[in-house]
């Protein structure tokens, strides 16, 4: 099965007061040509679609524009919520928009529901896993004491269990939108410490094929099946020297990763 994996749109950013809106709907026309010259068959999007929880009609409208270009494709769009978006507010509709091949996954109460697509090799899972404001969703996961570690790997704890209940030789695909220890920050990134410790380690993954992460703004590879798409636009001058790209991931009928970046338009 081929992904596209990507996350960070942040549309409705402006980079020192001038509109990106421009950069990034340009950005959007890339992702569905390459989505049709390169057969895909499953887009991913790994949190903060949205700059801010309530975001300017202009961006909502480039959002919506995509959704419906993708819908067209008939390629299965997955997407989570990040720590910029209002959840709740991305997630109006989700039920119907589904139908379309539209998946949101916004509600941490979900993230053990998978996606479920097919190829010729048999089914795939995808688990959404919306950012975990962790004193927000502790009750949620029943854990001791609110931190990204301990919420994630309790949501975690949900996927493996409902993995490991489905038909021996199901591939996984987990959306995180986190600070995992590894990654390389830059300037643009909300921070998203609690307690003095954001990162939470990359191991708290384990048991899947493929964990596709949003959050930090450079595409980066932390193992073989972890990674970060980064955002397909420079947001600060910290990220002159990045290469944006997308990650486009063939995942083979044994959970083997073959990995190719994608370069995005530069404005």
């Amino acid at each position: 099965m081929r992904i596209l994996h990507t996350s960070d749109w942040h549309l409705g950013r402006s980079f020192h007061r001038v509109s990106l809106l421009d950069a990034q709907a340009a950005f959007l026309d890339h992702l569905v040509a390459t989505v049709r010259a390169r057969e895909v068959d499953a887009v991913l999007v790994a949190g903060d679609v949205y700059d801010r929880a309530v975001p300017p009609l202009s961006a909502v409208e480039l959002f919506d524009s995509a959704l419906h270009r993708l819908a067209e494709a008939r390629v299965p769009t997955v997407m989570i919520s990040g720590n910029h978006d209002s959840a709740r507010r991305l997630g109006v509709g989700a039920g119907l928009i589904g139908r379309a091949g539209i998946h949101l996954r916004t509600d941490p109460r979900g993230c053990a529901t998978p996606v479920l697509l097919s190829d010729a090799h048999g089914e795939v899972a995808f688990y959404g896993l919306p950012y975990l404001e962790p004193a927000l969703v502790r009750d949620e996961f029943k854990v001791a004491k609110a931190a990204h570690e301990s919420v994630l790997g309790a949501a975690m704890a949900r996927v493996r269990a409902d993995l490991a209940g489905r038909a021996p030789g199901t591939r996984s695909v987990v959306l995180a939108h986190a600070f995992v220890a590894g990654g390389r920050a830059s300037e643009s990134e909300r921070d998203i410490t609690v307690g003095g410790v954001a990162s939470v380690p990359a191991g708290v993954f384990d048991g899947v094929d493929y964990a596709a992460l949003g959050h930090l703004h450079g595409a980066q590879t932390l193992t073989e099946r972890v990674r970060y798409a980064g955002s397909p636009l420079a947001y600060s001058f910290s990220e002159t020297t990045h290469r944006k790209t997308m990650w486009l991931v063939d995942l083979g009928p044994g959970g083997e990763i073959e990995a190719e970046r994608v370069d995005c338009p530069v404005p």
